[in-house]
């Protein structure tokens, strides 16, 4: 996932001040004090297969109050007893307590990939058109409990698709396809701010996607942005795949930050795999962020400690010319979606089979531990925990949620510990 502050103070006390105040709460990053439970809630709704999606997907999760808010691909839902079915189009709201669906129940006509809560309202972006026939490409804000669009919120967003949302310092930062790839809006508006003015640019070869910032992450001070996706030159420097922002009360320039390592690519050849990083977060302390990856087995075994391939990797904040990462944690071919830093765990998921698996090939090399679909990290030693939940996935999910009590997973699994929870899972601190 990406950042673990504003959303997740929403969570906390903060929620009923942004509220009151209509303003982001200050910066608070959770740092849960244990790794979560393996036994999910069992009141959860369920995203539910249909004539259209016999493959429905959660991309995106988020929870205001005690509402979540679950977005993704999928026309239906139902309720933890399965007996229930409603329809929701790509967007769905529910009790975070008893799992009780909401009446919100807008029609958006494509993927939601992004959610943000902040000053009373739910942001939404992804690859839509319309909302209730109304024209909003990308990104709309709504009304949390009706679902109803503000009429002076019209950012144009034309042909582009937005995967990641954040609120910082008062400032809605989006990431996506649209033609600066990263900018900060007026929340009010949708307006352009000027505030980050980064030159994000070019396609990485053999690349079947768009230029594009897929995710970004911003430290719990608001000073430092890590963003990952398919570019080679910010500023006209050279940033594959990765780029640091340094921010401050007038706006972004370009960190030194470089990892040179990314210049090279994976094993894969296949292009839609070329654009490897996938999810970045920083840790609640802001001291370090962690890369997830897809993209095969790195290109040789000589590379093995520096290729970020298939793998999540720590990356120390004040090391701006890393040789190698602090770790490396290796599936051995299987793709990592999404990583969550609790200060307890990293927690990734993806399509995985296995963990602390540098020597592997689609099969367990020495030292590899199973984790179908993926597992916990302990963020000093690098090696998977004993937190295995198994949670086989076709794909694999895209987003976590950390919370003051638990940990919101959404993907598109259909069983997590052996029991149905098709597309959202909340497991609880112990």
């Amino acid at each position: 996932m990406t950042s673990t502050w504003v959303r997740r103070s929403l969570v906390a006390a903060g929620v009923a001040t942004a509220l009151v105040l209509g303003s982001s709460p200050a910066f608070a990053a959770i740092a849960q004090p244990d790794v979560v439970t393996k036994v999910p809630a069992s009141f959860t709704p369920h995203i539910k297969a249909d004539a259209r999606w016999s493959r429905p997907i959660a991309f995106a999760v988020e929870q205001l109050g005690n509402t979540v808010y679950v977005g993704g691909r999928f026309n239906e839902a139902e309720n933890a007893n399965r007996t229930v079915t409603y329809t929701r189009h790509n967007l769905m709201a529910f009790d975070a307590t008893t799992g009780e669906m909401r009446d919100f129940a807008p029609d958006l006509d494509g993927d939601v990939w992004a959610l943000e809560a902040a000053g009373g309202w739910l942001y939404v972006g992804g690859r839509f058109k319309n909302i209730d026939g109304t024209f909003r490409p990308a990104i709309a804000k709504m009304d949390p409990v009706t679902g109803a669009l503000d009429p002076d919120f019209k950012p144009t967003l034309k042909g582009a698709r937005v995967t990641d949302i954040q609120m910082v310092n008062d400032r809605l930062i989006i990431g996506g396809s649209f033609w600066k790839k990263l900018t900060a809006l007026n929340p009010a508006t949708g307006k352009s701010t000027g505030y980050i003015n980064a030159s994000i640019s070019g396609k990485l070869p053999l690349s079947t996607d768009k230029t594009e910032v897929f995710k970004f992450t911003v430290n719990p001070a608001g000073t430092r942005l890590v963003a990952v996706g398919n570019f080679t030159t910010v500023d006209g420097q050279n940033r594959q795949r990765a780029f640091m922002l340094n921010l401050d009360g007038s706006g972004d320039t370009l960190s030194d930050w470089y990892y040179p390592p990314l210049d090279r690519r994976c094993r894969t050849t296949t292009g839609n795999r070329i654009a490897y990083l996938k999810d970045v977060d920083f840790s609640p302390d802001g001291s370090y962020f962690v890369f997830v990856a897809t993209g095969w087995v790195p290109q040789t075994t000589a590379e093995i400690g520096t290729a970020v391939c298939d793998a999540a990797a720590r990356f120390e904040v004040d090391n701006l010319a890393p040789s190698a990462p602090t770790w490396i944690n290796y599936t051995g071919g299987d793709t990592l979606h999404a990583v969550e830093v609790t200060g307890a765990a990293v927690y990734v998921q993806g399509h995985s089979r296995w963990l602390d698996n540098p020597y592997g090939n689609d099969f367990a090399g020495p030292g590899a531990v199973v984790r179908w679909g993926g597992g916990a990290i302990d963020p000093v030693t690098g090696m998977a925990n004993d937190w295995d939940p198994v949670m086989k996935h076709a794909i694999g999910g895209y987003d976590f949620l950390a919370t003051d009590t638990g940990l919101w997973i959404v993907s598109e699994g259909k069983r997590f510990e052996g029991k149905y929870h098709r597309g959202i899972v909340y497991v609880p601190l112990p």
